[in-house]
């Protein structure tokens, strides 16, 4: 009888446990349903790398005999319908940990009735619920979190049996929808299993001994990229950790706080747009539909490496990781803008676009999260700059009007003999008047 492998966040043949299972209960039907509630909030970027991604999966797929299967609508409906028009003994799902795909998966399960929703494997080494205190108790600081998972440990590779499974083919679908419109100048990185893994490959053999000096530096190509491949499951954590090896440490620890962050969203719900720490709620906070709001949007703050960081996103639907936090610092603590207005505006444009990892770090920005920056840690964008983009190549690659000004420069432009370059802002707050701004406002709440 068919059983049916139902794709979610693991868009592979390789090391997928849901396979092994699938295959032991007979010929197997590759579905993949196009959830609008999911799309909905997906911008651009996400959805046509999704889309992408399905294409090489089908590609895979029809190399091996099989061939994937597109339907749209509601998952409740769509999964129990197809299991009835195929006759299905069984459905199989990479367990979901996230607020709505548990409550998606229930549904289904409940929708099936007597054909059983199978859950094996899931998108990380260990499944978010796992890793808990002695007491039972979720761990809501990183480092013993760390501590207690790396002592857990994580199974060893499926391996791939993609070769060897039975494929049913012969079911009518939709397909996949053509990608939505882009900007000309989006660069989005190649979709698939094969173009993850040639990634990982090429970074763990060039870079990856560098990790832990060069990732905080935006000018250089220092980190991995993988984000966009464990987003949609294109490839395992497990394959990563197991290339690393005593040294790697800083490279494992970033791989743990992405799993960090989904127990605590498994353990907190609602921390994905609520404040884990309420009392920050009350600041005195500025609208987001302003025009402080659109320019940090734009890149035309007026400080470089914010305007830097944020034309990356547009234009690679991706930005470096420490920019991600002192664009983000700028928005809460310069601006006084809430910390959920920019994490929307990041999951709309951003291809690596994880509820749990983007909405935890800007809470962790704004101090307002689990194992928070504290609140007075608040980045100088000036500094910040010169410390990690130190010569100014990063700026100089995203700001065009700033290509003219050599060296370190870059930064200050307002301090240059004659001014600010043509066709560039003026910076439109001063950072020392707003962090004394921002300081004031969180004692207020404090008291």
């Amino acid at each position: 009888m068919t059983s049916i492998l139902w794709f979610r966040r693991d868009l592979r043949l390789g090391d997928l446990p849901s396979l092994h299972a699938a295959a032991a209960d007979g010929p197997v039907l590759a579905l993949f349903v196009l959830d609008d509630l999911l799309r909905k909030p997906s911008g651009a970027p996400r959805l046509a790398y999704l889309y992408r991604s399905l294409r090489a999966l089908d590609t895979d797929l029809r190399q091996v005999g099989g061939r994937l299967v597109v339907r749209r609508g509601d998952p409740v409906s769509v999964v129990p319908r197809l299991a009835r028009e195929t006759s299905a003994s069984s459905v199989h799902v990479s367990a979901d940990f996230g607020p709505y795909g548990r409550r998606r998966d229930d549904a289904v399960d409940d929708a099936l009735g007597a054909v059983p929703l199978v859950r094996t494997g899931s998108p990380y080494a260990v499944r978010p619920g796992r890793i808990v205190k002695r007491d039972g108790t979720p761990f809501s600081v990183f480092s013993p979190f760390y501590r207690a998972w790396c002592e857990h440990g994580w199974p060893a590779a499926a391996g791939s049996i993609a070769a060897q499974t039975e494929w049913v083919t012969d079911v009518p679908d939709t397909g996949v929808p053509n990608d939505p419109a882009l900007p000309p100048e989006l660069e989005l990185p190649a979709a698939g299993e094969a173009a993850a893994l040639a990634r990982w490959r090429e970074y763990r053999d060039d870079r990856l001994a560098g990790y832990a000096d060069r990732r905080n530096r935006p000018d250089q190509d220092g980190t991995s990229r993988m984000s966009v491949y464990l987003k949609y499951g294109n490839i395992h954590p497990r394959t990563l950790l197991a290339s690393l090896g005593p040294a790697d440490d800083a490279f494992r620890r970033e791989l743990a706080w992405r799993e960090f962050y989904a127990s605590v969203l498994f353990h907190f719900p609602g921390s994905a747009r609520e404040y884990f720490r309420p009392e920050l709620e009350r600041m005195t906070y500025s609208p987001s539909a302003s025009e402080s709001f659109e320019k940090w949007k734009e890149g035309r703050t007026g400080y470089p490496i914010v305007d830097a960081g944020m034309r990356q996103l547009r234009r690679q639907a991706w930005v470096h990781n420490r920019v991600r936090m002192i664009v983000a610092s700028f928005l809460v603590k310069d601006l006084h803008i809430d910390w959920r207005a920019g994490a929307r505006h990041f999951m709309q444009h951003l291809v690596d676009g994880d509820l749990a990892s983007n909405n935890h770090g800007w809470q962790w920005v704004a101090g307002s999260g689990t194992d928070p920056a504290p609140f007075f840690r608040i980045f100088n964008p000036v500094t910040q700059g010169t410390k990690f983009d130190p010569n100014g190549d990063y700026v100089r690659r995203f700001v065009p009007e700033l290509r003219g000004v050599e060296g370190p420069m870059v930064h200050t432009p307002w301090d240059l003999p004659d001014g600010v370059p043509e066709g560039y802002p003026e910076r439109m707050v001063d950072h020392a008047t707003e962090r004394r701004r921002a300081l004031a406002d969180y004692e207020a709440v404090r008291l």
